[in-house]
């Protein structure tokens, strides 16, 4: 018989169930369906129901992409076994599913009433525009009455994620918050056997591992769905196993994934672990792959066609079927009707998903993509926390009554005052709860707020992201620190493919509120180099709808701070806060001892009036011969050549950017056109730096004028006095001025 095709599998069901014997007197649906299993008959039905269907939708969504009105085929054939996890849990227990999860989705949506499975899958094979969790987006697997989180991941990028959600739901518990999900949740993940080879996987189970080891409560099911695969690369035979039963940290339990009785049994024992000890288990179920990767693998390419017979053996819906009858609850021709009776179902539910709308413009299919209520946004930073919170986060001196401020200190009492704001507001990362950081910054919050809720984290990127990502998810408030900018880069993906993304491929339904402070930018005095002084941001500002605040006076970075947090808040929103690390503690501007950086900070009072909304740009004086547009450490290079500047008799003006997403474009446009000569003075590099987005908004907003720009040279940052030959300087600056206002 041929092997590996979606005939091949379809007709092998009928011939294999149709050969078995049945059973010699009918059994009762509600004993169990194996002696000693606590699987009954009735549920057993359902299961097999939920399997067929899903094998149906793989059936079906490849028929889809024959005729051209499909567009999605990785499938879930020979993982149906996944639907025993579905019933071991709770339809509330929040699940971010492989996706080879379609009878996992299945067989929990049949403990939803009013769910539609099966047009839910095909509408996202469509890509129709009413899809009920992505609208059209992408095919994934998630609804949020389902308590079904959308994953993209093939590489297993939702597991920080999935760790976060655990340690987020029992430390809402903790602090007496809201959260999304009942306070016994088991957090459920599912991936495949090559995504634990992944580094991000690695990093996820050792951060559950620590966590279990410390015991902290982290109420985790990791579900690996082992089928030897990885597209067309095999997993050692016995890898899982090896790597994961010995693991004191992470109770580790096994079964066979095409028994549904073996698979039900398992994830009973393993969910009931979760559930009452909130300690971490590893569930690895062994299971096969129908049908390759997708539709456009050949899986005869690197598979022989006696292997792919073989696998036909292993059929998960031959074993179920083989069972109910076997239990005297089906003779096989019942079986084979019940199959081709879910082939009907799923058949006219095609019928109707491809005869629905799809996305038809550009503005319909950015509409999740960054929600934006500036004016609610407003009325949050500006809301005070009550006056005994704040006096007890702040200790015996506010910090409106201490005179001027330093940026980290500005930064340091707008953390203290979102803490006493926001109840569910976490901040962490490594360095920042005892030492309070590697500048101070968050010094002493640990302290007066409390350690649940200012607290150190392991040294991995990837897991301090992937906290937020969960906390945020779960309804708390993260501020995530990232110690430098050039560690983000180890961990960029958990923004750009789970953060930023979220929003996007929900449709709205799920949000990551989140607010990720890092460390940034060059010109540190005797710490330098370029892991300490990283001025790329390219990689960020490519990221959609993802907000990028880049302060650079202290009272600018206090008033933008309770901004993020007040987007995160209200909208859901995604931001980076780049601290200028050679300003946290600078003081003077032009002569030493003029307090030219210091600011006195905002008592709640003033919040309103201090208001920075996203992408406002502040213009510094009102020269009239060229403006200077710049950020970051540019705003303190460019104002001191300002003054020399005007020593000269020339005038400029100062635009601060202090938004590098979205660019403050009004603002700029309105500078721009005062003068009609731009200097634009970029720290970061040539080439993926600020100036090309600001060059090319004026060119595209038809400006005539001229536009000059000094940037930072395409390299990275060499060690001591070296890397004043490649950044940029006062003297670049000055140069191109006065250059650009004799023109």
């Amino acid at each position: 018989m041929p092997a590996g095709d979606a005939q091949s599998l379809d007709r092998h069901f009928a011939e294999a169930v149709l050969a078995l014997r049945p059973a010699a007197r009918p059994g009762n649906p509600d004993a169990p369906v194996r002696a000693g299993s606590r699987l009954t008959g009735r549920l057993c039905l359902e299961l097999f129901d939920a399997q067929l269907a899903s094998r149906h939708l793989d059936l079906q969504a490849r028929a889809l992409r024959a005729r051209g009105e499909g567009f999605y085929t990785i499938g879930s054939a020979g993982h149906e076994g996944n639907a025993a996890v579905a019933a071991a849990l709770r339809p509330t227990d929040p699940a971010l599913l492989h996706y080879r999860s379609g009878a996992f989705y299945v067989a929990r949506a049949a403990q939803v009433p009013g769910t539609t499975p099966l047009l839910d899958v095909l509408l996202g094979c469509c890509a129709a525009a009413d899809e009920p969790i992505a609208g059209g987006r992408h095919k994934v697997f998630g609804h949020p009455a389902l308590a079904i989180v959308p994953q993209t991941s093939t590489i297993a990028s939702h597991l920080p994620r999935a760790v976060g959600v655990a340690f987020a739901i029992e430390r809402a518990r903790r602090l007496g918050v809201d959260c999304r999900w009942p306070q016994d949740a088991v957090v459920v993940c599912s991936f495949g056997d090559a995504s634990v080879s992944h580094s991000t996987a690695a990093g996820a189970f050792h951060t559950a591992a620590r966590a279990a080891y410390q015991n902290l409560p982290l109420p985790l099911l990791l579900v690996c769905e082992d089928n030897g695969l990885g597209i067309s690369v095999r997993t050692p035979s016995g890898w899982v196993r090896a790597r994961f039963e010995r693991d004191p940290a992470l109770h580790y339990v096994a079964a066979d994934g095409t028994d549904i009785v073996a698979a039900y049994e398992a994830a009973c024992s393993a969910v009931e672990h979760v559930r009452r000890r909130r300690r971490p288990v590893f569930l690895h179920l062994s299971v096969v792959r129908y049908l390759a990767h997708a539709g456009t693998d050949l899986e005869l390419a690197y598979r022989n066609a006696a292997e792919l017979g073989a696998d036909l053996e292993r059929d998960p819906l031959v074993h179920t079927a083989r069972t109910l009858i076997e239990a005297g609850l089906l003779d096989p021709e019942g079986a084979v009707e019940r199959y081709e009776a879910m082939r009907a179902r799923v058949h006219k539910a095609a019928a109707e998903a491809v005869t629905r709308p799809r996305l038809r413009s550009a503005p319909e299919v950015m509409a999740p993509l960054a929600p934006a209520r500036p004016d609610e946004v407003a009325r949050v930073a500006a809301r005070a926390p009550e006056q005994a919170a704040r006096a007890a986060i702040h200790g015996d001196r506010l910090p409106e009554d201490q005179g001027p401020l330093t940026l980290a200190q500005h930064i340091n009492a707008a953390l203290a005052d979102g803490l006493a704001t926001h109840p569910g507001m976490l901040v962490f990362g490594e360095d920042v709860g005892v030492k309070g950081g590697v500048y101070g910054v968050t010094r002493q919050l640990a302290r007066r707020a409390g350690a649940a809720r200012v607290f150190d984290t392991p040294l991995d990127e990837q897991a301090i992201l992937g906290l937020a990502l969960g906390a945020g998810l779960s309804g708390l408030l993260p501020v995530a620190e990232i110690q430098y900018l050039a560690y983000l880069h180890n961990a960029e993906d958990q923004l750009r493919g789970e953060a930023a993304s979220l929003s996007f491929f929900s449709n709205g339904a799920y949000r990551n509120p989140m607010v990720v402070r890092i460390a940034a930018y060059a010109y540190q005095k005797g710490f330098g180099g370029h892991f300490h002084n990283d001025n790329s941001v390219a990689v960020l500002r490519d990221i959609p709808g993802l907000v990028i605040a880049s302060p650079a006076r202290p009272e600018d970075a206090s008033a933008m701070l309770r901004t993020c947090l007040a987007a995160a808040a209200a909208d859901g929103r995604v931001c980076v806060f780049l601290e200028p690390i050679a300003l946290y503690h600078t003081r003077d501007l032009h002569d030493d001892g003029d307090g030219g950086w210091l600011a006195p900070y905002a008592g709640p009072a003033d919040w309103a009036a201090t208001h920075v909304p996203i992408g406002r740009a502040r213009l510094h004086g009102d020269g009239d011969d060229l403006t200077i547009v710049t950020s970051g450490n540019g705003l303190y290079m460019s104002l001191r050549v300002a003054r020399r500047l005007a020593e000269a008799g020339v005038g400029a003006r100062v635009l601060d950017l202090r938004w590098l997403s979205p660019l403050p474009v009004d603002d700029l446009l309105a500078a721009a056109g005062a003068t009609g000569k731009v200097l634009v003075v970029d720290e970061t590099r040539r080439t993926g730096g600020i100036s090309e987005g600001v060059v090319t908004t004026l060119v595209d907003a038809g400006f005539g004028g001229r536009i000059v720009r000094v940037a930072g040279e395409d390299t990275f940052i060499p060690l001591g006095d070296a890397a004043n030959l490649v950044l940029t300087s006062e003297d670049d600056i000055h140069k191109a001025a006065v250059t650009l206002a004799g023109a």
